[in-house]
């Protein structure tokens, strides 16, 4: 039995340019406190964990990485359309409801780290999104003979080190513990 996924959800990554189109529009308009926050004395009085890239770096693998994440939707969708099996069915449409979540979770991270400045409850929505698309991805894989899957495989690794900094800094700057950059 399939997961049902409404119409418009299926439709707009049926379309490539809408499926890449949807998560980037999300994410930027997700990532409007960023640019403020990210230079504000509550940011840069954080203490981070090693090997944090230089903020700069971030829009440009987050771009990088809604592109994948969307071309994998039209990859899924296409496979739900051309496939008969019953099982790839349940599978494809089990991971599209998992990618719409994980996009929801995605969305929300920025707010709650950067707007709400809630490193913990980022750490939470961080720990969630990962393990969503870690198991979107496993329903995808076999369903799409591996092609989502070689599009999401950098999104579920960055998610794993972006959780990793999530953490790092929650744990050093816990409870007030953690203390201004010199």
């Amino acid at each position: 039995m399939s997961v049902y996924i409404p119409n418009i959800l299926l439709a707009i990554p049926r379309n490539p340019v809408t499926a890449v189109g949807l998560p980037i529009v999300l994410g930027f308009a997700s990532g409007i406190h960023t640019t403020d926050a990210s230079r504000s004395n509550w940011y840069y009085n954080l203490k981070t964990p090693k090997c944090n890239p230089p903020r700069e770096v971030f829009p440009y693998v987050w771009t990088a990485l809604y592109v994948s994440m969307g071309y994998a939707s039209h990859i899924a969708v296409k496979a739900l359309d051309n496939t008969a099996i019953s099982a790839n069915r349940h599978e494809l449409s089990a991971g599209l409801a998992l990618y719409y979540a994980q996009l929801g979770l995605n969305c929300l991270w920025s707010p709650l780290f950067f707007g709400a400045q809630r490193p913990g409850l980022a750490l939470i929505d961080s720990v969630l999104l990962t393990a969503t698309t870690w198991v979107m991805t496993k329903r995808w894989d076999r369903a799409t003979n591996a092609k989502a899957t070689y599009w999401l495989l950098p999104y579920c690794a960055w998610l794993a080190y972006a959780t990793y900094l999530n953490a790092g800094t929650w744990w050093l700057n816990r409870n007030g513990k953690g203390s201004p950059r010199p």
